[in-house]
């Protein structure tokens, strides 16, 4: 068990050191609905979260518009990393299986910031503790984990439940929830194992290998982005309707 989150841990740091990997919530956000919203609206959207504000509509398409963006700039980089001494080893990882998680990693932080979630980052611009939890959690979501879907859905009803507007305010690390991340964390290392040996053979012939990086980064990619996008919507969505629920049979009763 150890050693396939040692695994993880390992294409998580190398991934997360990568220049570019970290997306400023605030500014992204301001760009994607600038094209709807003045700058006096897009304030109080910025500060409470989009879910409830905006319509579903827009934040769907701004989503879609994120993975079909990406997907096409992360395939077009693994066919250079798969190619032959396409691009310098990161430490220990190589080059493609890091910028693919590089890729991965800014997505996830675009479509969870697009649903509501609060900052990863903290006050002076770094990671959180529970930024790197979270980003396992995204990943494994992507990549069909169990038991990253149930962690999902507990932060998303903690988000809307407490209005957090960092995710540092929420402990991963001191949640109930905790063994399902190191569980998470498990099964990716084990997944990634099989892949970098997959991807390795297809380096064996030039030219070719960097065509197959290509094509199963661009299959791969778009897939996964687009299952994590339909699980942060669903478990906002039921997070926030639940907690609107609460808030009127609360009026309901008072009124009585």
């Amino acid at each position: 068990m150890a050693n396939e989150i040692s695994a993880w841990n390992k294409i998580l740091t190398s991934a997360m050191s990568l220049p570019g990997v970290k997306v400023n919530r605030a500014t992204f956000l301001e760009d994607q609905f600038k094209t709807y919203y003045t700058p006096e609206q897009i304030a109080p959207i910025i500060e409470n979260g989009p879910i409830g504000i905006i319509p579903m509509s827009i934040l769907d398409k701004i989503a879609s518009d994120c993975i079909s963006y990406h997907t096409n700039i992360a395939s077009g980089t693994s066919f250079v990393a798969g190619l032959p001494g396409g691009l310098a080893m990161i430490g220990t990882i190589p080059a493609d299986v890091a910028q693919f998680y590089f890729h991965v990693f800014v997505i996830a932080q675009k479509l969870s910031y697009v649903y509501g979630y609060p900052d990863l980052c903290d006050k002076d611009g770094n990671f959180t503790e529970d930024a790197t939890h979270m980003l396992t959690v995204f990943v494994g979501v992507m990549s069909g984990v169990a038991a990253a879907q149930k962690v999902l859905q507990e932060v998303a009803e903690q988000i809307q439940k407490h209005l957090l507007r960092q995710l540092s305010r929420y402990a991963l690390t001191q949640s109930v929830i905790y063994p399902l991340v190191t569980q998470t964390a498990r099964m990716l290392g084990i997944q990634v194992t099989k892949t970098s040996f997959s991807r390795g053979v297809a380096k064996v012939v030039p030219v070719i290998g960097g065509i197959v990086s290509g094509g199963l980064t661009f299959a791969t990619y778009r897939i996964q982005a687009k299952r994590l996008k339909k699980a942060l919507r669903t478990s906002m969505l039921s997070a926030y309707d639940e907690k609107k629920g609460e808030e009127e049979n609360e009026i309901s009763e008072n009124a009585q």
